[in-house]
């Protein structure tokens, strides 16, 4: 298994040529895509465009879907939920499908949606991510980040690196034989340097910094704990994931 960390959509190659591709959004669309699932969704379909999202989900019960949007870590006007994973209660999201455009987690998933295996990886379902990859043993494995419009972002690379090095401790292997790139080095650099420190450092990244301004104190701890979600969300159709 080889390995590639793109700490953003944009540095992903137009050919998404990999056997399967993880985007990750921690703060926070691909955390509350982990609860929203965990907590009884049933399913999850991704859109860049609000307007898009507007117009599909208009085809669907009104008892049946939630719309999520968020732009610049604020809950989109009109919409029924934003991009919190403590929002997604199990009364609220059960048996419903999660309609969900956010600022830079959605736009990573639909980069990578061609590939023939895409999962959302997260801090949280971090165990679950790998016990699949370990399962599955795909050849090349695209880790991206969303980071923040356009930008590199700390909590999505250290969650990389989280992912790399439970891969390496269970393969019993060395991170050189998993990196299909430098970045996934970096990646497991800051995870090692933070891994018990992992809410430290969220208070150190610029979006961690943006949610304490919009007081998102409790999402930003949510978001920071390892291993407290047993979901994989996996792309089941182009642009929707279901429970893997």
């Amino acid at each position: 298994m080889k390995i590639s960390v793109f700490h953003t959509p944009e540095l992903v190659p137009d050919e998404v040529t990999a056997d399967c591709a993880i985007a990750i959004d921690v703060l926070r669309a691909t955390t509350t895509m982990a609860a929203a699932l965990a907590n009884g969704a049933d399913s999850i379909q991704f859109f860049s465009d609000l307007d898009e999202l507007q117009r599909v989900s208009e085809s669907w019960d009104a008892g049946k879907r939630l719309r999520a949007g968020e732009r610049g870590g604020q809950k989109v006007e009109h919409f029924d939920l934003g991009n919190s994973p403590l929002e997604c209660t199990p009364d609220l999201v059960r048996d419903r499908r999660l309609f969900i455009s956010t600022t830079n987690g959605t736009r990573a998933l639909k980069k990578i949606q061609t590939a023939p295996i895409v999962l959302t990886a997260a801090l949280t379902n971090r165990e679950t991510v790998v016990r699949y990859l370990l399962e599955k043993q795909p050849e090349t494995v695209w880790i991206v980040g969303a980071g923040w419009e356009g930008t590199f972002a700390l909590e999505d690379t250290v969650c990389a690196g989280a992912i790399a090095q439970r891969l390496a401790d269970q393969m019993g292997c060395k991170i050189g034989e998993l990196s299909g790139n430098d970045e996934l080095i970096d990646a497991v650099t800051l995870y090692r340097h933070w891994q018990t420190e992992l809410l430290e450092l969220f208070h150190h990244a610029s979006h961690g910094k943006r949610l304490v301004r919009l007081d998102g104190h409790a999402d930003l701890k949510y978001c920071s704990e390892l291993d407290t979600v047993d979901i994989l969300p996996i792309q089941g159709e182009t642009g929707v994931l279901v429970r893997g």
